[in-house]
């Protein structure tokens, strides 16, 4: 395993550009949809077969329906489309697999979004079994012996969180908690936050879809608004806009709070890197982490991994720190490069070295795949 550092005096810019897309957003709905069918897929052929089959499912996508949202109510016009596409080792019956993907993309909606019972979207199950090349890279898995990486590619991690990461993160959570919900029903899943940061100033924008059935008009919708302005701005003590597009007639009103009723899609890869957060002014990989097999695939193992990895060494040696873990098709995937670049007067290449060497290891990325498939650890 080949270790490269560079030390640095900050990771901090003067100018600093966060978002973070919520549970109902269109590109996060499908990427927890197809993440949901990988990892009910992995059970299935741990049941059937002892170890887990060959697949990637990370190819989905959501088509926006026709909605005719009006105050007090409104209806679903053209109901929207989820597809659900990607590779998958067939076994028994292939009918069998695809009715176990369709039912898990159905309990992940119900689970996620309060109003799921007005989408009734369409869903189609579009797989098919890999190319012969990477299903026998696979193979060794089921033999006992350490996985080969499924892809040349790279996965990335940091920590700590600066101020406004850990702000966008928690306005999405303060929005979509479940208790505020029941207080606020007009609320929708479907919130993006965007914030940034010039120097000391912090400015944050947030769209949110609003329920119609619980807005009675306008004057009702505007004065709803305002109410969450003032709540977010006393929570996190700084300057809030939200629906910026309004203008009088024209809000962000939608049937079902979510805004794939109406037009808007969504892709797997589009929305937040696995810490939850879209942050261009550090480490990232444009890897879709969801849908992809959670053994060998290092677009998402890698990810995972660095990300964990990050946080254990500012947590057990204080060294703010980003990791490039980065592989070969048919290595290993124990052996990966790694470069990293930390925070520090002093060198602290050798405490880093020797963390990394005792943690980057078969055991480590077996207790990986055992937490992807208990649902422990986020992909978006």
């Amino acid at each position: 395993m080949q270790i490269f550092f560079e030390k640095t005096k900050s990771f901090i810019n003067n100018i600093e550009i966060v978002e973070r897309k919520g549970i109902g957003h269109p590109d996060s709905v499908i990427d927890g949809i197809c993440e949901a069918a990988s990892r009910e897929l992995s059970k299935f052929y741990m049941d059937e077969k002892g170890f887990i089959l060959h697949h990637n499912l990370d190819k989905g996508l959501i088509v926006g329906g026709v909605a005719q949202p009006v105050f007090g109510g409104g209806k679903i016009i053209q109901p929207p489309e989820v597809i659900v596409a990607g590779t998958a080792s067939i076994i028994k019956n292939i009918d069998d697999i695809r009715k176990l993907l369709y039912d898990s993309t159905i309990e992940y909606i119900e689970k996620t979004i309060i109003n799921a019972e007005k989408l009734s979207p369409e869903i189609k199950i579009k797989i098919h079994p890999g190319s012969t090349d990477l299903v026998t890279l696979y193979q060794s898995f089921s033999n006992g012996d350490i996985p080969l990486a499924n892809d040349t590619s790279f996965g990335v991690g940091f920590y700590p969180l600066t101020k406004l990461e850990k702000m966008i993160l928690d306005v999405e959570k303060f929005l979509n908690d479940k208790s505020f919900k029941k207080k606020n029903r007009f609320l929708g899943e479907d919130i993006k936050v965007m914030g940034v940061r010039n120097d000391r100033e912090i400015n944050i924008t947030v769209a949110a879809a609003f329920v119609s059935e619980f807005v009675h008009n306008k004057e009702d919708y505007y004065d709803k608004k305002m109410k969450i302005k003032e709540k977010l701005e006393k929570n996190f003590d700084v300057k809030i806009s939200i629906n910026t597009a309004d203008s009088g007639e024209n809000i962000y009103l939608t049937v079902s709070g979510v805004s794939w009723e109406n037009g808007d899609d969504g892709q797997v890869g589009r929305g937040n890197r696995c810490n939850g957060l879209i942050t261009p002014f550090r480490f990232t990989s444009l890897e879709a982490v969801a849908g992809k097999n959670p053994v060998s695939h290092v677009g998402k193992i890698y990810n995972l991994l660095a990300t964990e990895l990050s946080k254990e060494i500012y947590e057990e040696l204080k060294i703010e720190n980003e990791i490039i873990l980065l592989s070969q098709i048919g290595r290993p995937i124990d052996e990966p490069f790694v470069g990293v670049r930390y925070v520090s007067e002093k060198s602290k290449e050798k405490e880093i070295k020797n963390f990394l060497i005792n943690n980057i290891e078969r055991s480590r990325f077996s207790e990986l795949t055992e937490k992807i498939l208990k649902g422990e650890l986020k992909v978006f």
